[in-house]
């Protein structure tokens, strides 16, 4: 009977939801990440195809009805206007028909992921080898010597998206999981917006200057580190003043559980299942991961709808953070002089 006492005193219901949490989150980690990686395959991956005449809308035709339908072609006017799409990030290849011989070009972008790459040209091989046909791959974009199978830019994103929400955590963690009012709502978007500054900058150098292992604008690095450390962070303090200290688990069943798998690192967005496809340019990781590459290997292009969706989490999340900071103030009709929402106030 006592150890019956002593369980139900130390294991108290919210230790358990807590616990039971912590157990979810584990199962859906690896469901998400063994679900989104391990059998990666081209679907609808944008390609085009520049050929004269009749032979252009043959290739289509051949491509297009591929099993599994890995490839969405679509007739390009010539070899120029192919790589000048797949720098825009239009489509992720094209193949190149020469009329007068049997020798075919495929332009890739390894920049955008070897992974991709590597099977676009093992597909277009095979497809190539039944016309007897050979092909010669020209990577147009391709991926620093530095940045093995191009992951670089994924890792630095996920770098910068952990250090925002274990900012963000330890804030609540020391100060109390909700601010007290909008001032200590104001103090700790202003300490997310600092060490967003800081942490860009720091992450910027280490993966360019120091190790060398990506190409690009430091500057332009520098302030998307800062954007996503303060989108991830922003979007986890609002977790947590909408449910308190669950708010931190929150935050990792969106950043890493969602985010990480579905951003298009390991495996680029084509290769991944509808799920994590569709999911994928929404959150952080992967709106951060497509702007990198964008910024090392495609010359900055398009990176504007991207940007928006980092800047529209950055603004969600301090907008709720301090709407609820102003709601609690109001309802309570007194200011926490304790910052945690627990200690003394005065009217």
């Amino acid at each position: 009977m006592r150890f019956a006492d002593e369980f139900k005193s130390a294991v108290t219901p919210r230790a358990a939801l807590l616990v039971i949490g912590v157990l979810a989150l584990q199962l859906l980690f690896i469901a998400s990440y063994v679900g989104a990686l391990h059998d990666p395959r081209p679907k609808d991956v944008a390609f085009g195809v520049v050929a004269p005449g009749e032979a252009a809308e043959q290739t289509v035709r051949r491509l297009r009805e591929l099993p599994g339908e890995p490839l969405d072609p679509r007739r390009v006017k010539d070899e120029a206007m192919a790589r000048h799409k797949i720098m825009s990030r239009e489509i992720d290849g094209a193949l190149v028909v020469d009329p007068r011989g049997a020798t075919d070009t495929l332009l890739v972008a390894s920049g955008a992921g070897t992974a991709l790459s590597r099977t676009l040209t093992t597909l277009v091989t095979e497809v190539d080898a039944d016309q007897k046909r050979t092909v010669k791959s020209v990577d147009v974009a391709p991926a620093s010597g530095q940045d093995f199978n191009g992951l670089s830019s994924f890792y630095l994103v996920v770098g910068w998206c952990v250090g925002g929400y274990l900012c963000a955590s330890i804030l609540a963690i020391s100060a109390g999981s909700r601010a007290a009012n909008v001032p200590r709502a104001v103090i700790r978007l202003g300490t997310m917006a600092l060490y967003s500054v800081i942490g860009g900058l720091g992450g910027a150098v280490i993966i360019g200057p120091i190790l060398g292992a990506l190409p690009g604008s430091v500057l332009g690095l520098w302030g998307l580190g800062a954007l996503v450390i303060f989108g991830v962070g922003a979007i986890t303090l609002a977790l947590q003043a909408l449910t308190g200290i669950m708010g931190i688990g929150l935050a990792v069943l969106l950043i890493v559980i969602g985010g990480n798998p579905s951003a298009g690192g390991a495996f680029p967005l084509p290769m991944l299942p509808p799920f994590w496809k569709a999911i994928g340019p929404w959150l952080p990781p992967g709106a951060g991961t497509w702007v990198a590459r964008s910024l090392a290997y495609f010359e900055g292009n398009a990176i504007t709808w991207p940007l928006l969706v980092l800047a529209g989490w950055a603004l969600l999340g301090a907008v709720v953070t301090l709407a609820l900071s102003a709601r609690r103030t109001t309802r309570s009709g007194s200011i926490d002089l304790s910052g945690t929402g627990y200690g003394k106030s005065v009217a």
